[in-house]
């Protein structure tokens, strides 16, 4: 156990970024679960980075604006289609999103393929560099997040109907996925989320928040100690705190 490795300067950005990451998916994830497509989160993410690793194999500039820009666009169009199947197939939604994940998955692995560095893309792709976030990558974080929480919480939304959501989706995972991976996106989309089925209002936003920061600190607090992968401590941290808070509300009614 290494004391010494708890340095603020390493691990505060870390934490603000994951922060910044629930404060769009607790709602989000919320919306996604009560409406029964759970897998979304991971194939608009897989989407948002095949964006990403298309733009690297045109060789554009890494963490650019242009690498944002494809980013984005792939996103948004995978929230298009996904708006389509959904008006076409809504029987069918939870399983084409399903297919539309492997298939983005994929299409990465054949751009990869001819990449000599392509494995620890794709790694950084799927488990993320939440260690090595920087400000302006934070800055660009925090203003992304503020935007969909206004669009959210003023209901613009709503308004623009099955391709709102869908849109809002794609931009809140493109902002994260590149800085948390594929696996903490979904983890902080679902887990808090599901932890908190048994409430309702704004009292399942407070204890989902607070199931998500307990998770991200505790998960960066182990990785440091113990010398672990960051993103797959925090998964880990995630649903160990998500089942306590779940355990202690079926507690809580019995009584």
């Amino acid at each position: 156990m290494n004391w010494s490795a708890l340095d603020w300067g390493i691990l505060g950005p870390a934490l603000i970024a994951g922060l910044l990451v629930l404060a769009t998916h607790v709602p989000l994830g919320t919306h996604v679960l009560d409406r029964g497509i759970v897998f979304i989160d991971l194939a608009i993410a897989q989407i948002a980075g095949l964006g990403v690793i298309g733009a690297d194999a045109l060789g554009l500039p890494e963490g650019g604006l242009a690498v944002q820009l494809a980013a984005v666009t792939a996103a948004l169009l995978g929230a298009w289609l996904l708006t389509w199947t959904e008006r076409r197939a809504p029987q069918q939604q939870e399983a084409l999103i399903g297919v539309l994940f492997i298939l983005a998955a994929c299409a990465g692995i054949l751009l990869l393929s001819g990449n000599p560095h392509g494995g620890e893309h794709l790694k950084d792709l799927l488990v993320g560099q939440i260690l090595w976030v920087n400000t302006t990558q934070l800055l660009w974080l925090a203003g992304a997040s503020a935007l969909i929480l206004l669009a959210l919480w003023q209901g613009w939304v709503q308004r623009l109907g099955r391709f709102g959501f869908y849109a809002v989706f794609a931009l809140a995972v493109t902002a994260s996925v590149q800085l948390v991976g594929v696996y903490l996106v979904f983890s902080s989309l679902i887990i808090p989320a599901l932890g908190t089925r048994g409430h309702a209002g704004r009292r399942r936003y407070a204890i989902a928040y607070g199931i998500g920061a307990l998770g991200y600190v505790s998960g960066l607090t182990l990785s440091a100690l113990f010398d672990l992968p960051s993103g797959a401590v925090i998964v880990w941290t995630l649903a160990a705190c998500a089942l306590l808070g779940a355990a202690a509300g079926r507690s809580k009614d019995s009584k």
